[in-house]
Formats: structure tokens, C-alpha cells, sequence
């Protein structure tokens, strides 16, 4: 029985307590929400990891990617990546591996962490399908489906699957004005799949069997975004919006098959259309768990477009997305090294922190209080172990040493200082 089915039934599993008791939520409040398909608890059968809830009510969650490239892998390295995701704040880690070692890295580095890992299964049957059959696109149903089954019974407790791409969907792009195409590499996939062999897309046309596996196995299903945009221009056009029609309408058919379901969304949008994203999301797919990549809000700065993603990811979640998926400073540029992945995630937590305060999630604004008096205490040890990130801040004090419990910024004429000697 999946968590979805048991919510449904009103038994409280020991995931829907665990959750309910991190997030200082009623559990039967927590198992209505479940129940109704506003709240995703991704935990396979077969999986160890702990049990997150992702969606309404609760704090916003965070995904890092991970995972070797075809011009570059390192079990070791991707390995430590995920674990410095863990450490500086990831509530889950997606193996996005396309290299000829794939699965060896996945397995290992769910055997590092504990978080939900999720996957996109597309992409190993396209690389086995471009090793053994000389291309992406001679991939076939069987290829695509064993992934989804073999990673299933490993343990990946969700998986990113992108079933709004179908002829249709992919016949409109063809006809639109988009200047990026397609920028989602498993809907690229899957479109040139489409294009080349002139049938539906299996995981759209098949999607009862989809749900079979996932049911089996409780794999929370995140149904992908493959034509989300990839610049500011394409934002909000009709492919993007008709795929996440059709993503409405898989919603429901998971559901009632008793499958847990998220619902990916746009990559690059303008400020002014973020808002209007979530709650057109929100309504479309009846409340299920929203997960943004970014969203990024300006093209122009490689090389921080975790600071441009960060902004997109506040407001996003502010109006309504549950789970950022965060941007390194070399998206669009190489492959994250360790020190992409820490900067990636900080910067997407202080999205989430900052988006949890203005939905008066509690535990944001108590850590908020417990830093404001901590700074008004000049008790720097406690500013550090708050900090999302907690050695550079120690750094940049101790770099500069000064007299007493002040900072080197103002010194003697620090402001809570006067008041602290003078007016209290």
C-alpha cells in the first residue's frame, strides 16, 4: 500500500509521523493533505532513506543535482558532491548521471546518504540505447520502461518522467516562435524519439502501465517540465502551458491509481510572471506539489545564476511552488564542481528560508527571532551554528580580528553597541 493509499484509508504510517513530528504539524491535518494529493511523502519500499513531506502547509524543500557527465565521471567525486549537499542543507539529491558508469554511481551514492534520491530514468535508456544501438533515438518502449523498473527496485524514491511530451505537444513547438526549442534533455529525448519514429511517446501512451510500476514500488512520480522554457522570451508560451494541461490531467490519473505525483516546472521566467506560474500550476494540476527549477530571472549573468535562480526561487515559493530544485553558479557552463554544489544549495535555502517567513511557517520565524537575538547579543557562536552556511561566516570574522565583541564594519561606533552601554 503506498503512503497516498494509506493516508486515504486514515492509517498513519510511521513516514506520516515522522513527517507530521519534523514539521510541528497535526497528523491527521498532515494525512488529509496526503490524502488529497497536496502533500508527497517520496519513499520507495525497496529505499532507506528518511521520510521528507514536500507540499502544502510545510516548509519548502530542496533538491541538489548531482551526477557524472559523458565527458567527465568520478564515482568518488559525485559522491562527495551529494554529501555536501546533505551537509549544507539538501532535502534530497537527484542522480543526474549520463556517463557509461551510471549505475555504479547512482548505487553508490545512495549508499552515502539518506535523503529521498530521485533520478530521471529517460536518460539511462538513452545512453545504453547510444552505446548498444548507435543512438539516442533507437531507444525503444522496452528500453525505456526496464530503467524505470530497475531503478524502481534499487530504491529511488522518486523519479522525474516526462509524459506531457507528446506529438502534439512536440508538433506545436515545431510551429512556435520559440528561440531556445527545447532545453529539457529528456524531453529532447523523447521529442526527437517522437519525431523519428513517428508514434506517441511510450511513457504518455503507457501510462497506466507507468503507474503500475510506481505503484508497486511507491516511487512519487515527478512528472517533468520537458518544455519548460529556456530563456525569458519563451516564458509562459503555449507549449509550456499545453504540456502542463496534460500534466493536469496525468495528476489525476495518478491519484486515483493510488500514486503519489509532483509536478515540475518552469525553468527561466520573468519576475513579473512567477506568481502568475504557480497559481496557473496550482489550478491546473488541483494542488499537487509544485517543483521549480530556479526559476531563473535574468539571462545575463552566467556564472551566478544561483543568485539569479535564488530570486526566482523566493518568489516562486512565496506564491506557492513546494520544492526548489537549486542552480549552481555553473549552470549553462560545465558540470558543478564540490564548491558549485555548496554555493547551490545555500543560495536555494535562503530562497526557502525566506519564502517560509512570508508564509508564517513557524520554525522559519523562530529561527529568524533566535538570530536576531543572537546578534543583538553579539554571540557569534550561535550566529554561526544558524547560518545556513556556517564556517564562511567564521572566516570573514576571524580574518579581521578586533577588539572586544564587535565587528571591524563600525567598530567603536557600533549601533548596538551604543545602545547596549548607553540606553539599556
Amino acid at each position: 500500500m503506498t503512503q497516498l493509499e494509506s493516508a486515504l484509508k486514515g492509517q498513519i504510517t510511521t513516514e506520516i509521523e515522522t513527517v507530521a513530528k519534523d514539521e510541528n504539524i497535526e497528523v491527521q491535518k498532515l494525512m488529509k493533505r496526503l490524502a488529497k494529493g497536496y502533500i508527497t511523502i517520496p519513499k520507495n519500499v525497496n529505499g532507506k532513506s528518511v521520510s521528507k513531506g514536500i507540499g502544502k502547509g510545510l516548509t519548502t524543500k530542496i533538491n541538489a543535482n548531482v551526477g557524472s557527465s559523458s565527458e567527465i565521471e568520478n564515482i568518488e567525486t559525485e559522491v562527495e558532491k551529494a554529501k555536501i549537499a546533505v551537509k549544507y542543507g539538501a532535502d534530497a539529491v537527484m542522480d543526474l548521471s549520463t556517463g557509461p558508469n551510471l549505475r555504479d554511481v547512482r548505487k553508490e551514492i545512495m549508499n552515502a546518504i539518506e535523503v529521498p534520491i530521485g533520478t530521471v530514468p529517460i536518460y539511462e535508456a538513452a545512453v545504453g540505447a547510444s552505446g548498444e544501438k548507435g543512438a539516442v533515438i533507437n531507444m525503444d518502449e522496452d528500453d525505456m520502461f526496464n530503467a524505470i523498473i530497475n531503478q524502481a527496485k534499487e530504491g529511488v524514491d522518486f523519479m522525474t518522467i516526462h509524459s506531457g511530451i507528446t506529438m502534439d505537444t512536440v508538433e506545436k513547438v515545431k510551429n512556435s516562435d520559440r528561440i531556445m526549442g527545447i532545453v529539457s534533455r529528456g524531453g529532447a529525448f523523447l521529442a526527437a524519439w517522437i519525431l523519428q519514429n513517428e508514434e506517441e511517446n511510450p511513457l504518455y501512451k503507457n501510462y497506466d502501465y507507468l503507474l503500475e510500476i510506481a505503484h508497486e514500488y511507491d516511487v512519487t512520480l515527478s512528472l517533468g517540465d520537458g518544455l519548460r522554457p529556456g530563456c525569458l522570451a519563451d516564458a509562459s508560451d503555449i507549449p509550456q502551458i499545453q504540456e502542463l494541461i496534460t500534466l493536469g490531467q496525468l495528476v489525476e490519473r495518478a491519484r486515483k491509481a493510488g500514486v503519489q505525483v509532483m509536478v515540475e516546472g518552469p525553468g527561466h521566467v520573468p519576475l513579473d510572471q512567477i506568481e502568475s506560474n504557480m497559481k496557473i500550476q496550482k489550478t491546473i494540476c488541483k494542488g499537487a506539489p509544485f517543483y521549480v527549477l530556479g526559476p531563473i530571472v535574468t539571462d545575463l549573468a552566467p556564472g551566478y545564476d544561483h543568485i539569479t535562480s535564488a530570486i526566482g526561487g523566493a518568489i516562486a515559493a512565496s506564491s506557492g511552488a513546494d520544492f526548489l530544485c537549486y542552480v549552481t553558479p555553473r549552470e549553462h557552463l560545465a558540470i558543478p564542481d564540490i564548491e558549485a554544489v555548496k554555493e547551490g544549495v545555500v543560495a536555494s535555502k535562503i530562497a526557502a528560508q525566506a519564502a517560509d517567513v512570508a508564509k508564517g511557517i513557524k520554525s522559519a520565524w523562530n529561527n529568524e527571532l533566535q538570530m536576531a537575538k543572537a546578534r543583538r547579543c553579539f554571540d557569534w557562536e550561535k550566529q554561526f551554528e544558524l547560518a545556513f552556511d556556517h564556517e564562511t561566516p567564521r572566516k570573514y570574522r576571524e580574518s579581521t580580528p578586533t577588539k572586544g565583541d564587535m565587528c571591524t564594519m563600525c567598530g567603536e561606533f557600533c549601533a548596538l553597541r551604543i545602545v547596549r552601554d548607553n540606553l539599556s
